[in-house]
């Protein structure tokens, strides 16, 4: 299928494109799936990579991506700056995590997903494979309810008040890592519930775009930045809340991030300057979690289960797939 140039980048995401990056998150996820329980994270990342890499390079799109598996000298495919698609359709720039979670993969463990966005050029935020601070919240609140500055219980106390709650009915998702541990003292403080999570920094944030259903209000701590961006994209599309500051705590850090941009290492990004303009995400479910079910093998059938986020509309899609073309995936 070609895609009318005349077009604005926008109108072909509606159009054409929506359905297309599904494809690329399932194919992903499926080649990821075949892996699952055998032990071998770099196996599992890398087949995942590699379909995604293939299903992005059949798009009609003149695609960068922007938040990858890495720089140019450390990973050999979706590296930041990479060039994707056939180059016969807009500018857009790319933000892929093709397995996240890849040690709940090799261990057979919920929640890990394959999972991209897209926006128009310069739309998201290039960030350095550094950690962020962050904190996000679901949608239904006013501005700055809260905030990276604010205390841990500050934060909770005003989520509580805005929900129209007790503090000890908002549930916290948090990272469970040793750098955690005086956060996860001074939000016990405060007598809310924390669900720890060993792994799954993107998903941990994508809970709070649908609160009734993952039973998560407010998301704490640190993790990767270049997930911060994906997840920031996710939770933009249905009017969530969250903000980052990049940890830029060596000076080769900062160096290299001033390379990509960054002119302030201590500014802290609001939602919209990690993912502005119109932005599509799409997470498909390897194994079995709290988001999304995994990728189910039938003897004729492959089921896979997809989010699919769009900014422009807040919609938010959940589309079950049965693929019965089974060459597609390239499984063998």
């Amino acid at each position: 299928m070609s895609v009318d140039l005349r077009i604005s980048p926008e109108q072909v995401i509606e159009r054409y494109l929506s359905m297309e990056l599904v494809r690329v998150t399932e194919r992903a996820a499926v080649c990821a799936a075949k892996l699952r329980g055998h032990g071998d994270e770099k196996a599992a990342d890398q087949a995942a990579v590699d379909a995604m890499r293939r299903e992005l390079n059949r798009l009609d799109i003149d695609g960068e991506i922007v938040i990858g598996e890495g720089e140019r000298d450390e990973a050999p495919m979706l590296f930041i700056g990479e060039k994707v698609g056939n180059k016969q359709g807009p500018k857009v720039h790319i933000a892929v995590d093709p397995l996240e979670g890849t040690t709940l993969c090799a261990k057979d463990m919920p929640g890990s997903i394959a999972v991209m966005a897209m926006a128009g050029a310069g739309s998201l935020l290039y960030a350095p494979d550094v950690y962020m601070d962050k904190i996000a919240c679901g949608p239904g609140y006013a501005p700055g309810v809260i905030d990276l500055d604010a205390s841990p219980a500050d934060n909770i106390n005003a989520l509580a008040k805005a929900k129209g709650v007790k503090p000890r009915e908002i549930s916290t998702l948090i990272m469970d890592r040793p750098r955690h541990a005086k956060l996860i003292e001074e939000v016990r403080k405060t007598g809310c519930s924390i669900r720890l999570i060993t792994d799954g920094d993107v998903a941990g944030v994508i809970f709070c775009t649908q609160p009734e259903k993952t039973g998560i209000d407010l998301y704490l701590g640190i993790g990767g930045a270049p997930e911060g961006v994906l997840a920031a994209a996710a939770l933009r599309c249905v009017g969530g809340q969250m903000q980052g500051r990049l940890i830029l705590d060596t000076e080769e850090k900062r160096v290299r991030a001033h390379g990509m941009g960054v002119l302030d290492p201590n500014k802290k990004y609001d939602m919209s300057e990690m993912a502005s303009g119109d932005v599509i995400v799409c997470a498909t479910g390897v194994t079995d979690g709290g988001l999304l079910s995994g990728v189910k093998f039938g003897k004729d059938i492959i089921e896979t289960e997809t989010l699919v986020y769009r900014s422009i509309t807040g919609t938010v899609r959940r589309i079950y797939g049965e693929h019965r073309e089974f060459s597609k995936f390239q499984l063998d």
